[in-house]
């Protein structure tokens, strides 16, 4: 049973569709941060990409976001974002992120916020971390052919 607290945030209010790409190129965890950082900014209209890029490869210095099961939830915070934003990146091939399962990784969501929202960030984060837990929501992802294919497997998750 879902506690009220990430009952009521709801991932689509940061992830676009424009900030969804089902096809990541990267071979690498570095470029695939890169790719996503990319993919970010152009869907949210941020300035200093850079700047978003090292606070996540910080935040993976620290231990990386891979959780295993073919998922990654690269995440930071920074001055250079105004709000919480989202990306998702699917990588057909896989990526080794050095998850800590030692399995390659798929299924990417970034989360970037603000440096003032400690709450919210960690109940989106809670939300991400609860869908992916459902093998069956992470395989209809992965196999997900276009964004819009990808945002409908999230709305309908969502709503439970």
């Amino acid at each position: 049973m879902p506690s009220n607290e990430t009952a009521t945030v709801s991932l689509l209010d940061y992830l676009p569709l424009s900030a969804i790409s089902v096809d990541i190129k990267s071979q690498t965890k570095k470029e695939a941060l890169k790719e996503l950082v990319s993919i970010l900014a152009k869907a949210h209209s941020l300035k200093n990409s850079e700047k978003i890029l090292e606070a996540l490869l910080e935040r993976e210095e620290l231990g990386s976001t891979g959780i295993g099961q073919g998922i990654a939830i690269p995440h930071g915070k920074t001055e250079h974002a105004n709000k919480i934003i989202a990306a998702l990146g699917i990588s057909k091939r896989g990526i080794d992120f050095n998850a800590l399962d030692g399995e390659p990784v798929h299924l990417f969501f970034m989360l970037v916020a603000p440096q003032n929202s400690p709450g919210t960030h960690l109940k989106i984060l809670a939300k991400i971390s609860r869908l992916l837990k459902d093998k069956f929501f992470r395989q209809a992802l992965r196999e997900s052919k276009t964004a819009e294919e990808a945002l409908k497997q999230i709305q309908q998750e969502n709503e439970y």
